[in-house]
């Protein structure tokens, strides 16, 4: 299990998501790294954990701390850390990476993983390409980077879904993925997102790569693998072993009251109430009652279908921390 650590919220983030792992798996028998960028040209400043107690923190809850550099992505895109930390993973060992802002809520090795068939999370919105007037359509967007790659697109479909519909198309979110070697995956994955930033097909001069860049060369990696949507049973991460709550304002607004219970319950100790108070927006959420205050705003049985109108809401009352 391998996440990323790095100065600024992630590293909060990446205790909140140890102490959860740890509180969830007591007996887990596999590893939990923490990737942390090296200094480097690759940043303006250092991007290391600069927060000893998160240091302090991640091993008490039995995580390895393993430096990865940052040769190609760095400060100019970094959710491409994702990408280049496989390469400093132990080669030829089962993975599975999750986004740092992620809490575990179960055991993790009840979760009935496909090593040889890799996944990703299919909790996202149709996000990417956004389609223009007179452009090309989901269909010719996507088809041109299968073929860049010598892919078989049609086998990529869901037919189960309208024609130019996005979900049709294979698409990710990027907040977890897995397989049996992270350098395999690695290697892929790096080429693919080069290949796609340098030279990407004409079909793609009016999308914007950032911050999509992953998530658009993430299907295409899976793909060529031999994975796929339906690789992993939905129910399991994105469910009742992870959530992936991205923000902690969106994590009180729209996630299951179990949720809230378990981030409540592990967050309590006092040693780990010293450390996430180092960050504002946790210190506020947590534990000054600003969550309470965001999921008050809304029926949880009820939400708004578009995650913008609860960005909104959040942002109108002075309640989008981050």
């Amino acid at each position: 299990m391998v996440i990323v650590g790095q100065s600024g919220r992630l590293q909060y983030e990446a205790a909140l998501f140890a102490v959860s792992f740890r509180a969830a798996n007591p007996d887990f028998p596999g590893k939990l790294l923490v990737a942390e960028p090296n200094d480097s040209d690759a940043w303006s400043r250092s991007p290391r954990m600069s927060d000893d107690g998160v240091r302090g923190l991640l091993e008490a809850c039995g995580a390895s701390i393993i430096p990865f550099e940052a040769r190609h992505f760095g400060e100019r895109y970094p959710y491409g850390n994702k990408i280049e930390l496989l390469s400093a993973l132990p080669k030829g060992e089962p993975f599975v990476f999750f986004d740092s802002d992620t809490l575990i809520l179960d055991d993790v090795t009840r979760v009935p993983f496909d090593f040889d068939r890799p996944s990703a999370s299919r909790r996202v919105e149709g996000t990417w390409p956004q389609i223009e007037l007179y452009g090309p359509g989901y269909t010719e967007t996507w088809k041109s980077l299968y073929d860049k790659f010598g892919l078989d697109f049609e086998t990529s479909l869901d037919l189960s879904q309208p024609d130019e519909y996005w979900r049709r198309y294979l698409y990710f979110n990027a907040g977890f993925f897995y397989y049996r070697c992270p350098h395999e995956f690695g290697a892929r994955f790096l080429d693919y997102a080069l290949a796609i930033r340098d030279d990407p097909p004409a079909e793609l001069v009016c999308q914007s790569l950032d911050p999509w860049l992953d998530q658009v060369a993430l299907p295409l990696v899976i793909h060529s693998l031999g994975g796929g949507r339906d690789a992993l049973k939905e129910g399991w991460l994105d469910g009742q072993t992870s959530c992936h709550y991205r923000l902690l304002p969106l994590l009180y607004a729209r996630e299951d009251q179990r949720v809230i219970d378990i981030l409540e319950t592990v967050t309590a100790p006092n040693r780990v109430k010293k450390v996430l108070k180092g960050y504002d927006p946790m210190k506020r959420m947590i534990y000054q009652g600003k969550g309470a205050k965001a999921r008050a705003l809304f029926d949880q049985a009820n939400l708004p279908r578009r995650e913008q109108a609860l960005r909104n809401t959040l942002k109108r009352e002075k309640l989008w921390l981050r």
